[in-house]
């Protein structure tokens, strides 16, 4: 037998371990991409088991999956995404927090206390005007345990 026939013949167990590792893959990511490109193997393994040479069989797997990717796929992550909490959380919630500075170790090295609650070790940009205690500040950057934080508007004013 043909080697071209061989796998042409057994190309069915192929589409099925492409669909296999796909959704697998998609049930690791949550993204849908892996979930479009298996319903393209899907319809690759379909054409196949309906006479379909190879080519076609590839070629109509790579055309569902690129039209599920551009078109389905988009619909279903806004439909999925329409209940979610808008709010930052984390230390995304940190950012622009204002604060205050609790206590100085040197000129740009710190503890501020922000308006949440939280103390966190503070470092100011070294161009802006020395920390003091009792300065408002706001955070710019969290940088692991450290917040990075600049005197607020009110400060900078003469």
């Amino acid at each position: 037998m043909d080697v071209v026939q061989t796998i042409e013949q057994f190309a069915w167990i192929g589409w099925i371990v492409l669909i296999l590792v796909f959704v697998t893959i998609e049930a690791l990511t949550l993204e849908l991409t892996f979930l479009m490109l298996g319903l393209g193997g899907a319809a690759g393994l379909i054409a196949g088991l309906l006479g379909a040479p190879l080519w076609l069989q590839v070629v109509v797997a790579a055309v569902v999956a690129a039209l599920l990717l551009l078109f389905l796929r988009p619909r279903l992550l806004n439909r999925l995404r329409q209940g979610e909490d808008p709010t930052p959380s984390n230390v995304d919630a940190l950012m622009g927090m204002p604060g205050a500075v609790v206590s100085v170790r040197t000129a740009t090295d710190g503890q501020v206390r922000l308006s949440n609650g939280e103390t966190w070790t503070a470092r100011g940009d070294p161009a802006a005007p020395p920390l003091v205690p009792g300065m408002t500040v706001v955070v710019v950057r969290i940088d692991g345990a450290t917040a990075l934080i600049r005197p607020t508007l009110e400060e900078n004013a003469p």
